[in-house]
């Protein structure tokens, strides 16, 4: 754990917005390269990437103050809603603000929506995978205890340090969920290659994901109790919905004529 990278005089750096600006411009520029199997030009998904950006930052920093208000928020000045520089995203808030930008852009452009939603997809895995290592850095989205050879402990100063304790071992669910996506990203890049109906790539990701999240969730340790609901996290809850949207999702677009893809 190591949030700050590097120090610009009085301004620090840290490692949360580098990775975060890493997994942006390798995302689109993979996307991009992806694109041109669906006759996308590459410079298409960099026209589209501030407002997926703008989307993404607003979706996540949105649901995190929904999601935290009472923890991080109530009684302190409204200007700290804002203050994205060290943490506090949530990335399905990012996720749905980002497919809206698609959509929005998409439509307004006159472009198929699903091609382009189909070459992002595994960039979206790519650079979630890069996203989570930011999250390491900065000590959040940590797991709960762990005693396997594999569990890591986090410096003074963190929330895992009990008063009179040492800290306590805990489940590396950073690295698992990076290297889940990781393996996502390679399959869907298969997949893509492969692909039957547009569309059919980013349906498969969001039934993906919203598994592999689950399964990284049921060992998250960072959770207060009263964002929990009979043991489920507000991930979990909303991974149901996420996962019943990609079997709709898929079966839809299945059965739609090419000519609207």
């Amino acid at each position: 754990m190591q949030p700050i990278a590097l120090q610009v005089g009085p301004l620090p750096i840290y490692w949360y917005g580098i990775l975060l600006a890493v997994a942006v411009g390798l995302g689109l520029w993979s996307a991009g390269r992806r694109g041109v199997r669906d006759n996308l030009k590459p410079e298409l998904f960099y026209d589209l990437g501030l407002c997926l950006i703008i989307g993404v930052i607003v979706g996540a920093r949105s649901l995190f103050v929904v999601s935290y208000w009472e923890r991080d928020f109530a009684g302190q000045p409204f200007w700290t809603v804002f203050n994205i520089r060290s943490g506090g995203l949530v990335f399905y808030g990012g996720l749905i603000g980002a497919s809206l930008a698609v959509l929005i852009y998409s439509r307004w452009k006159k472009l198929q929506v699903w091609k382009i939603a189909d070459a992002l997809a595994p960039s979206i895995a790519l650079g979630y995978a890069i996203g989570r290592i930011g999250c390491l850095m900065t000590g959040c989205c940590y797991g709960r205890e762990c005693h396997l050879p594999w569990a890591i402990r986090f410096p003074i100063g963190h929330e895992t340090h009990l008063a009179g304790r040492d800290a306590l071992p805990v489940h590396p669910t950073q690295i698992y969920d990076s290297l889940m996506n990781l393996v996502l990203y390679i399959a869907l890049a298969a997949l893509y290659r492969r692909k039957k109906f547009s569309g059919q790539v980013f349906a498969v990701y969001l039934i993906c994901y919203a598994v592999t999240r689950s399964i990284v969730e049921s060992f998250r340790g960072d959770y207060p109790p009263q964002n929990l609901h009979g043991g489920l996290t507000p991930a979990h809850l909303v991974s149901i919905g996420i996962f019943a949207a990609g079997i709709v999702l898929f079966l839809v677009l299945r059965r739609r004529p090419a000519a609207q893809g």
